[in-house]
C-alpha cells in the first residue's frame, strides 16, 4: 500500500472479483450516460428541443454532474465497446440479462449511422459527389480507429459511388491500411493533409471527430470552400444560428437544422485523374 501513499487518494481494498466488477461497472456506467444522451438527443429533434440546452440544465443537478453529457455519433475506442460487451457476455453466461447495458450497446450501434441516414434522406444518393470527411479516429488526440464511426460510414459512401476526401491529422495512415487510396470502381477515397483540401469544391461534409483543426474552421469558410455548403456534424461543433447566418445547410445531433439555401440538385464532382 505504501507505493500509493504519495497520491493521497482513498485506497479501496476488495477481492479480485469485486475489483474486476468495479472496472466494468464504471466504464459501462459512462457508456450508459453517453447512449442515454444520444437517445434523448434523437427525441429532442422530434419534439423541437435542443440537446445542448437539455444537457446544460441537467449538469446543474449534482446527482448527475456535467461529464459525458455530450450528444454525438456514439462512443468508440477500446474501453467502452469492449467492457459493455464483456459484461453483457458474463451476465449471459450466468443466465442473467443486463438490460440496461444491452440498451446502451444497441443505442450506440444505431447512433453511429444517424448522420448517414440523415444525409441519405436529404440527398438520396452520393453517387458522383465529392464527400469531405473530417476526422477518422474515434476521438481527437489519438490514431486509434477502434469502433470509430468513420468505419461504419465511409464504406457505405464508397459503395454508393462517392468520391471521399478524408482528413485526419494522425489517423489517415491507419485508415489507409483498411481502405487504400483508390479511384477504381464506382467510389474512391483520397487522403488529404488539410481540412481545406477536403472541403474544396465538396458537395457534402461529414464531421466524425472533433479535432482542433476542424473546430478552427469558421462557418464562412464552409460557405467559401464548398461547392454546396451542406454539413452533417456528428460532434455538434457549431452554433446552429451562426451556420444559418453564413448560408450553410447544417445538420447536427439533437438540434434543429439550419436549412437556409437548401440545395435541390448538387452538382456532381469530376474526379481528376493523373
Amino acid at each position: 500500500m505504501t507505493i500509493y501513499e504519495p497520491f493521497h487518494l482513498p485506497i479501496v481494498s476488495v477481492n479480485r472479483r469485486s475489483a474486476e466488477m468495479i472496472k466494468y461497472a464504471s466504464n459501462d456506467f459512462l457508456a450508459l450516460k453517453i447512449s442515454y444522451m444520444n437517445d434523448i438527443a434523437n427525441l429532442c429533434e422530434l419534439v423541437g428541443a435542443d440537446i445542448n440546452d437539455v444537457a446544460k440544465g441537467m449538469s446543474y443537478d449534482q446527482r448527475i454532474g456535467s461529464k459525458f453529457l455530450n450528444a454525438g455519433v456514439g462512443y468508440g475506442g477500446s474501453c467502452f465497446p469492449k467492457d459493455t460487451k464483456a459484461l453483457e457476455y458474463i451476465a449471459k453466461q450466468l443466465g442473467y440479462q443486463l438490460r440496461t447495458v444491452k440498451a446502451a450497446i444497441d443505442v450506440n450501434k444505431d447512433q453511429k449511422m444517424v448522420l448517414y441516414k440523415k444525409a441519405s434522406k436529404r440527398l438520396i444518393t452520393f453517387s458522383g459527389l465529392k464527400v469531405a470527411v473530417l476526422g477518422l479516429t474515434f476521438k481527437p488526440g489519438t490514431d486509434d480507429l477502434r469502433e470509430a464511426a468513420s468505419l461504419e460510414n465511409v464504406p457505405l459512401l464508397l459503395e454508393q459511388g462517392a468520391h471521399v476526401f478524408a482528413f485526419d491529422p494522425v489517423g489517415a495512415d491507419n485508415f489507409a491500411k483498411i481502405y487504400p487510396e483508390s479511384d477504381k470502381g464506382r467510389g474512391s477515397i483520397t487522403y488529404v493533409s488539410s481540412a481545406e483540401q477536403a472541403l474544396l469544391e465538396a458537395n457534402v461534409c461529414f464531421i466524425f471527430t472533433e479535432w482542433g483543426e476542424v473546430r478552427a474552421i469558421t462557418p464562412a469558410q464552409y460557405k467559401q470552400w464548398m461547392r454546396t455548403p451542406l454539413v452533417f456534424d456528428g460532434r455538434n461543433l457549431y452554433n446552429v444560428d451562426e451556420m444559418q447566418e453564413a448560408g450553410v445547410e447544417y445538420y447536427s445531433i439533437g438540434r434543429k437544422p439550419a436549412t437556409i439555401g437548401v440545395i435541390k440538385e448538387p452538382h456532381h464532382f469530376e474526379l481528376q485523374k493523373s
